[in-house]
């Protein structure tokens, strides 16, 4: 059992997917009591706390229960101040975390704010994020005038704190969630919106030597607590039970597994609403107008250009991989021509973007929706048409307009 935590929560915290919950970053130079930050907010020993500086190297992170706020991940960065050879890749790490995270809290020490600090907000202001100052240390230091006047003038929220004592732990809490943007304290909606209460929902859920043994994986599961949240009536069938599904009941909405959209869409009536699980998905954690119409890249597409398949998580690579082998092979049949296809896992996102073409990104059901958001934001900014993968596979097959059609969305666009 953790100390200081109570059980349920602790649990929930940490059987929360990744992507559901809201990440937050504390920042700042080395030895302004980052780690003892963490430590006093998770109420246990998780980071090293030492006065040596740059204890901290690779970043900590700690799923916690932040209510009413709901399952948070605290990372423990690298000073932004680390020098010498390896020091610069831990800043580099740092920055990683802060591209990934929701919200910053910026540790100060008695040192008061320095270049590196102003430089930090600055770059944290770019990544559109809240920040919350936190003037460390109140036990043995009072926060510079000149540094409280900047933060009112900057209209910065701040906070003075004490990590050693605990000194305004609760009311650092309490502004976290009061700074929280207002869509992380609703209930965010996956399909909910597509359907009412008593409503059948149909999912199309193929099982192939990609499937995981014995469970389904986490956007299937998601739609369906959310179905089950939401008073309808969840049913799951394979493609080659889809007929005789039809037969029984007639659905409010049919969601297909992306790679099965083809011959789902020839056995569903035009009349019943259908989509897939990643274009869902593209909405829920990106932005669904952007990457469909990044998808339209597919038609202009040259001999010899790069496209990017960015996944957001690592797997066992099967043979016939879909970000691999499947959508290379869809890809170069629709197009006919000769591409190259360049494949990123996890975190790491290029910063030569401008190479590519086209970038495919995955469901992101591993992202937050802030890390997705800025990787769309990125490719805009490079001009780099930019879809996912349900998105592409539906304008491959040919059934885009009809998966877009349950969002109200034009279908010629």
């Amino acid at each position: 059992m953790c100390q200081g935590i109570n059980p349920q929560e602790h649990s929930q915290a940490q059987s929360a997917p990744r992507g559901m919950r809201y990440h937050i970053a504390l920042v700042g130079r080395r030895n302004s009591g980052k780690s003892s930050l963490l430590n006093m907010l998770a109420g246990q020993q998780i980071s090293i706390v030492s006065d040596i500086k740059g204890t901290t190297t690779d970043a900590v992170a700690k799923a916690y229960e932040l209510q009413p706020l709901g399952p948070v991940t605290f990372y423990d960065t690298a000073g932004i101040d680390d020098e010498g050879t390896l020091g610069a890749m831990r800043v580099s790490a740092t920055r990683r975390v802060l591209f990934r995270s929701d919200m910053a809290l910026l540790v100060v020490d008695e040192q008061g704010l320095c270049p590196s600090d102003m430089a930090l907000i600055d770059e944290i202001r770019q990544l559109q994020m809240p920040i919350l100052m936190v003037f460390n240390k109140a036990d043995i230091c009072t926060p510079k005038a000149e540094d409280i006047a900047f933060c009112q003038n900057q209209s910065l929220p701040f906070i003075v704190v004490s990590a050693a004592t605990g000194l305004a732990g609760k009311q650092l809490k309490q502004l976290m969630v009061e700074l929280a943007p207002a869509e992380y304290k609703q209930e965010p909606l996956l399909a909910g919106d597509l359907y009412q209460a008593g409503d059948v929902i149909l999912c199309v859920v193929p099982i192939d030597m990609a499937a995981p043994k014995g469970r389904l994986i986490l956007p299937q599961v998601q739609i369906l607590r959310e179905a089950l949240d939401r008073s309808a009536i969840a049913m799951v069938v394979k493609e080659t039970e889809l007929a005789q599904a039809l037969s029984v009941v007639t659905p409010k909405l049919v969601i297909s597994d992306a790679q099965a959209i083809k011959q789902v869409a020839a056995i569903v009536p035009d009349a019943v609403p259908l989509t897939t699980f990643s274009t869902l998905f593209a909405r829920f954690k990106g932005d669904l107008a952007a990457l469909a119409t990044g998808a339209d890249a597919l038609d202009t597409l040259q001999d010899g250009d790069k496209v990017l398949i960015s996944e957001a998580c690592s797997h066992n690579v099967q043979e016939d991989d879909i970000g691999r082998v499947k959508l290379p092979r869809w890809i170069n049949s629709y197009t006919g021509k000769q591409l190259e296809f360049v494949v990123t896992s996890g975190h790491d996102f290029p910063n030569d973007l401008e190479q590519y073409a086209l970038v495919i990104h995955c469901g992101a059901c591993m992202f937050n929706r802030n890390e997705m958001l800025r990787r769309i934001r990125e490719c805009q900014r490079r001009q780099v048409p930019i879809t996912n993968y349900g998105v592409a596979i539906s304008k491959l097959q040919g059934v885009l307009p009809r998966v877009l059609t349950p969002f109200n969305r034009n279908p010629q666009q």
